[in-house]
This record gives structure tokens, sequence and C-alpha cells, in this order.
């Protein structure tokens, strides 16, 4: 009887649930796991990805280019003003002829760059640099040898500096304009540093040594 009952409460079962047993029933059945295989898209290739990202080194060299016209224009603002006061003020003809220089070659140099910064898109600054304004401020409370000495000893420093700055550009920019600019910006500043050198060196100024920062003694006579 026992054996009875439990039959029929299997035989109930199955009419209860009769796809589980078609599905035990049919060998041909797929098992219930198994799902459709999906397709993935294939990943675009590097070199694809590379063509169609923007050269990160040519943004990288344009944002240098416009932070060079920016310190270049504020540098030949303040070569400017410094040279007024020095063909003013200088205790000697050749100080005060040197400042004049300054002042005339630094103007057309300006000039010049302003358009090729305009065309740029670069802003260029209006007012000093903090550490050239401050080396206005302390030139203009000095007179005779002192204001000489403090000019020239700025002017080698601020010379030296440009010129590493614009050969550096020189030889870095791909555009063109810049590049005729910056050449001809070059070698105007080289001539001015030959020109302070030899000057310093006759007052006592300390200037670098050829090819490095190192001050080189004055010679004794």
């Amino acid at each position: 009887m026992k054996f009875i009952s439990a039959r029929l409460l299997f035989l109930g079962a199955a009419l209860l649930s009769p796809t589980l047993v078609v599905a035990q029933s049919d060998p041909m059945s797929p098992p219930a796991a198994q799902t459709q295989p999906t397709q993935t898209q294939p990943y675009p290739s590097s070199s694809s990805m590379q063509d169609s990202a923007p050269n990160s080194g040519d943004v990288g060299q344009v944002m240098k280019d416009k932070i060079f016209l920016r310190k270049a224009a504020q540098g030949g603002m303040a070569e400017v003003k410094l040279g007024q006061l020095a063909a003013q003020k200088g205790s000697s003809e050749d100080v005060r002829a040197f400042g004049q220089r300054m002042v005339d070659d630094h103007t057309k140099l300006n000039n010049d760059m302003a358009p090729v910064a305009d065309s740029m898109g670069v802003r260029l600054p209006k007012d000093l640099s903090k550490e050239d304004q401050a080396e206005y401020d302390k030139l203009s409370s000095l007179s005779g040898n002192d204001f000489d000495m403090e000019y020239l000893s700025f002017m080698v420093k601020d010379h030296h500096k440009d010129q590493r700055d614009f050969r550096q550009e020189a030889m870095s920019t791909t555009d063109p304009t810049l590049q005729a600019a910056v050449a001809n910006g070059a070698k105007v500043i080289h001539e001015h540093t030959v020109m302070v050198d030899k000057l310093a060196r006759e007052k006592g100024v300390l200037v670098p040594q050829h090819g490095g920062n190192k001050m080189a003694p004055v010679p004794t006579s």
C-alpha cells in the first residue's frame, strides 16, 4: 500500500509539471544553464585610436610657445623701462648709451613680437613682473656709480638668461612665424649680451664664464 501511494504521488507531481517531464525525457533538449553565445564588438586597434586622438606633443609645444611669448614681452617691457632710467641716470656715457640702446632695440623687438602673439591668441602682460618692478624701484633710488654697478649687474644676469630662453625656444618651436621672430630676437639679445659683458668687465662687475653660469672674476691690471 505504501508503494502504491508513493507512485500515485509521483504521477500527480508529473501531471502538475509537464515541462519537467518533457525536459527529462527529451535527450535533445539543451541543458538549462546553456545560453546562446553573444557576439562582442571588436576593440579598435591601438593605431586607429592614436590616429583619432590629438597629438599631445603638439598641444604641449603650443602652450610652451604662448608662455614664452608672454615672458618675452614682459621682459622686453622691463628692458625698455630700465633702459630709460639708465639713459637718464647713468653716471657714465657708456652706461647711458647702453641704456638708450636697450630702449630702441627692445621697443622694436616688442613691436615685432606683438602681431605674432596676437595671431596665436596670446594676451600680452601690461605690467612688469614682481622681480623687474622691484629692480626698477631699487634703481630709481640709486645714483652715480652705485646706479651704474647695479644696472650693469642686473643687465648681465638678465641677458644671459634671455639668451638661453631664446635659444631653447628657437630649437623647440615648430611655428614658422614664431621661429623667424625668435631667431631675430636671439640675434639681437646675443649682441646685447656681448656689449653688456664687455661694459661690465670694464666697470668691475662679475660676468658669467663662457658656457656656464659661474661668475668669472674681474681681471686685475
